[in-house]
């Protein structure tokens, strides 16, 4: 494990963690906000390329269940020392506080054993995702208007949140 915390682990994807993942993206719901439902080949091919190959992403693991209950990308793709964060949680787990507590671990991570710079998220959903951006310590960056579809094809604001280093500091030393 990566990162573990009271109730989730965080870890590199296996090929293994298929049905898990799939049940996650398949779901219209969960889905809702990002893109449209993966079918099968989809998840597979997102799994083994993006996830396990790459390493992109995360599994959110129920400690004590095993089960992947959620997806976390931590990309340093675009510029070394920059991470973009996202997240997708199975539904069953929502509500709980996991997605915060994942993800702050996450943060914690990267800032103090990874020496990112920088980390940030993008989102279309106002609702869930960017009051958790919030939460999370992340500053409002920037809106994009009308920047993106959603899965029904009408137009949304993308909202930019990102978190520096000394930003992160600061907050610790309160």
């Amino acid at each position: 494990m990566l990162i573990q915390t009271a109730r989730t682990a965080l870890r590199y994807f296996q090929p293994e963690d298929f049905d898990d993942l799939h049940e996650i993206l398949s779901d219209p719901l969960v889905m809702e906000q990002t893109e449209p439902p993966y079918d099968e080949a989809r998840t597979r091919a997102f799994l083994n390329d993006f996830c396990v190959a790459r390493k992109r992403a995360l599994a959110v693991v129920r400690r004590g269940q095993g089960k992947v209950i959620g997806y976390a990308l931590c990309s340093d793709r675009l510029e070394p020392g920059v991470y973009e964060l996202g997240w997708i949680f199975n539904k069953a787990y929502w509500r709980q506080g996991l997605a915060y507590e994942s993800m702050h671990a996450l943060i914690d991570y990267l800032f103090t054993q990874a020496n990112a710079h920088k980390v940030f998220a993008e989102a279309v959903d106002e609702i869930k995702s960017v009051p958790l951006m919030k939460k999370l310590g992340m500053k409002h960056e920037g809106t994009q208007q009308e920047h993106t579809r959603d899965n029904t094809g009408a137009w949304r604001d993308l909202h930019f949140y990102g978190l520096l280093r000394e930003d992160y500091r600061d907050s610790k030393r309160l």
